[in-house]
């Protein structure tokens, strides 16, 4: 399975009003896609940061799957527009799963 660790920073006091459209919105997009999202982790350290995890099958689906979230409808005419101003920063690593060890 291919990870990717996504990093997160709102801009100040926007973090609630984000994962609110993450949680109702972005992950169910997600799942009918069959990408996994494990989180969202708060930070205790800053009001404005979380981290979660998206899942794939393996590295090959990794491309086709998120252009088919964000080249889709929902990602086009509604979330971007709404989410991206309300980030500060994101970052992101890739990294393999080869045992299996999260479970999702």
């Amino acid at each position: 399975m291919i990870i990717e660790m996504r990093t997160y920073t709102t801009k100040p006091g926007k973090r609630s009003e984000f994962l609110e459209i993450f949680r109702t919105r972005s992950i169910p997009a997600h799942d009918e896609i069959g990408m996994k999202i494990l989180g969202p982790f708060l930070s205790v350290e800053d009001a404005d940061t979380f981290f979660f995890m998206r899942g794939f099958p393996d590295l090959p689906s990794r491309e086709p799957m998120k252009a088919q979230f964000y080249e889709g409808s929902l990602w086009k005419d509604e979330l971007e527009n709404r989410v991206m101003p309300m980030l500060d920063h994101y970052e992101v690593v890739v990294v393999d799963d080869p045992e299996n060890a999260i479970r999702w």
